[in-house]
């Protein structure tokens, strides 16, 4: 079997980003649950930034995630995962959290790190690398974010609660809680 390569992504990944945006849409419509829409651009540009990670065995796509800062890069956001499903339940997930928690922590380290997620399996990540549950009223105020939230299926229970709820939970993680904690991986090492 072929080793999993995870990796920051570059520039040389944007072949791979249409790929990614199928995974995904195809993952939400198989659990019933929402995902926020993103473009092709979007995305191309987080590869491009520095801000992707990104899982291949081989040339084959495995995984992704990205992160994207808010509130003047007071949060970090960890968003996207997604693993395609020839690739599942080894351990890929687990590795691709590690890594953008880890970028999002050496890039950012007095910001707090926060996820919204319907999957359990994410909720169980974030709380290994020490996320608590959270309300979102302790998530960042930024509009550009929450407008992020409009390509989600379930944007209505959002709007409909004042945005105090939906179906994702809330957690987070604040560097002040965690004093001298070194991130999982060095991202030295993990440069594709």
């Amino acid at each position: 079997m072929e080793e999993i390569k995870v990796m920051v992504a570059d520039a040389s990944h944007e072949r791979y980003v249409d790929t990614i945006l199928d995974t995904m849409a195809a993952a939400a419509k198989v659990r019933g649950t929402g995902i926020a829409r993103r473009t092709h651009e979007y995305i191309a540009t987080k590869m491009k930034e520095g801000k992707a990670v990104i899982a291949l065995c081989g040339g084959a796509f495995a995984g992704f995630s990205y992160i994207e800062t808010w509130g003047n890069k007071q949060y970090v956001t960890t968003s996207g995962l997604i693993v395609a499903p020839e690739y599942r339940n080894r351990g890929v997930a687990k590795r691709i959290k590690n890594l953008t928690f880890s970028l999002a922590r050496t890039r950012w380290p007095n910001a707090k790190i926060f996820s919204l997620t319907s999957g359990s399996a994410v909720m169980k990540m974030n709380t290994h690398l020490g996320y608590l549950p959270v309300t979102f009223a302790e998530l960042t105020d930024d509009e550009a974010f929450w407008r992020g939230c409009e390509g989600c299926v379930n944007v209505d229970v959002l709007k409909r609660t004042g945005r105090r709820y939906c179906i994702c939970t809330g957690m987070l993680y604040d560097p002040a809680d965690h004093p001298g904690e070194k991130p999982p991986i060095d991202i030295a090492a993990a440069k594709g």
